[in-house]
């Protein structure tokens, strides 16, 4: 027994004499490999973002130096999702040559760059984005003799008038209203499309081509799962998501917006908001910690009313607090609504007429998120009452203004102080359109066939930018891509 013993003591001082021989080599040798890494590619002018324009050339080459030219294998790959053969689409060679016949959307590209003397591969993604004559630019909408009118402007302020007529072969319709640019910004701004809305139709344009709609609905009554037998629009606006909605028929609709934005059916109009009520063409689209709330009237009972967005719009009416209501009530009003505007979705402001013609103006806050508030702040007769009918142009800026149109003259009115100011630019004929670009320093006034761009940043009172002319008749609506 104790002959086993000292054998087992033995074996285990052999094995950690062994095991700390090999501790004590690793301990040594460190850092005594030198490794040879192969040469890697150096590359120059290679952008991660090219245009190019469909059915032109696209041409990307970049310099390669560190390999061997008679080693070097260069091989392209664009990704398009659509493509039945996506090999169609894979190129070879040092260059990319092609002409660019992909659509007017966004790709994602590579360039692999092999070392054939060890087969080593390096791996370089970029984007390709397409475009065509219409992916920059302004579209004007106007009415020339009661005949809705497209006008494109192009980036060098030449203007192509009617040109929804030659593409599309066809007038628009009648009594145009609106102009809606709509598209996703909740997924990298994505492009949806051109809504052009008139008082009783509407059609909708693909954004890079200004044809009308055929894989989507290419007009608004094809725009409803189940169409009224007629349509009478009041007011439309673009939801963020790239639906939209507002005021058809008296009730409130708003687009689908629960499937993928490229399918036929995101943004088409299910049943409208259920209730009994009637709605003022004139609503507010508010925002308050990413919520989007509707603020909008009932005509017939004149107050004022709750619409909430959850998923589809859903109808509150009057359930929320009044506070201040000794002010003014917000659930009976008493007066017709006229305009209303909000100044970032802030202090909201109501022209409101009693019986009488006296016209008011009225300003209060809601929070529609919850708690559901609503706060009266005045009630006072409006200085210049004659300005305020259901057709003034009318519009709120960030920085606390109101413009206003009045025949051919635009004011900018505090509705702080009450302080007025006439605009300096003369406006030879009746102004039609108000619009603010999007830094909101420059106002666009549009009148018969002209479009007048009036620098209002600090410091300045309306002087003349630039002025575009050749729109046929009067303008109504605009929007654009830059």
């Amino acid at each position: 027994m104790n002959q086993e013993r000292s054998l087992d003591k033995m074996k285990k001082l052999i094995i950690s004499i062994v095991v700390l021989s090999l501790l004590a080599a690793c301990y040594k040798d460190k850092g005594n490999y030198v490794i040879d890494m192969p040469e890697s590619p150096v590359l120059q002018n290679l952008d991660t973002l090219y245009e190019a324009m469909t059915g032109d050339s696209l041409i990307v080459q970049p310099k390669i130096t560190g390999i061997a030219t008679e080693d070097l294998e260069c091989d392209w790959r664009i990704d398009v999702p659509e493509a039945l053969v996506p090999e169609a689409n894979h190129y070879k060679g040092n260059a990319l040559r092609i002409v660019f016949g992909l659509e007017a959307k966004r790709y994602t590209a590579r360039l692999t760059v092999t070392n054939k003397a060890n087969g080593m591969k390096y791996f370089y993604p970029f984007k390709i984005q397409g475009v065509t004559e219409f992916s920059r630019g302004t579209l004007v909408l106007s009415q020339d003799q009661g005949t809705g009118k497209l006008s494109f402007i192009k980036p060098d302020n030449s203007v192509q008038p009617n040109i929804y007529e030659v593409i599309n072969g066809q007038p628009l319709p009648v009594d145009p209203l609106q102009l809606h640019y709509v598209r996703n910004q909740f997924t990298s701004n994505t492009p949806l499309g051109y809504w052009i809305i008139s008082k009783q139709a509407g059609v909708r344009l693909n954004v890079n081509t200004l044809k009308k709609e055929s894989l989507k609905p290419g007009t608004l009554f094809d725009n409803f799962f189940l169409a009224p037998s007629t349509i009478k629009v009041g007011n439309l606006q673009a939801h963020p998501q790239g639906v939209l909605l507002g005021v058809i028929n008296d009730k409130f609709y708003g687009g689908a917006t629960t499937t993928w934005d490229q399918s036929a059916t995101y943004g088409m109009f299910g049943t409208y908001a259920d209730g009994e009520y009637d709605l003022a063409s004139k609503f507010v689209l508010s925002t308050a910690n990413n919520n989007y709330t509707v603020i909008a009237f009932e005509k017939n009972k004149k107050q004022f009313v709750r619409i909430n967005l959850y998923g589809s719009p859903m109808y509150f009416g009057t359930q929320y607090s009044a506070i201040n209501s000794a002010i003014f009530n917000p659930t009976n009003v008493g007066m017709d609504l006229l305009q209303l505007v909000q100044i970032n979705n802030a202090d909201t402001y109501a022209y409101v007429k009693n019986a009488t013609g006296q016209i008011y103006e009225l300003m209060f806050n809601v929070n529609f998120s919850g708690p559901f508030n609503f706060t009266s702040g005045h009630k006072r007769l409006f200085i210049r009452p004659e300005w305020i009918t259901a057709d003034t142009k009318m519009l709120a800026s960030r920085s606390g203004y109101i413009y206003v149109a009045v025949q051919n003259q635009v004011f900018r009115y505090n509705p702080l102080s009450e302080q007025v100011q006439l605009l300096k630019t003369a406006i030879k004929s009746e102004v039609t359109m108000l619009k603010l670009e999007d830094d909101e320093n420059t106002l666009i006034v549009g009148s018969v066939g002209t479009l007048y761009y009036l620098d209002i940043q600090v410091g300045k009172n309306g002087e003349l930018v630039k002025k575009i002319e050749g729109i046929p008749g009067n303008p109504v609506d605009m929007t654009w891509r830059k």
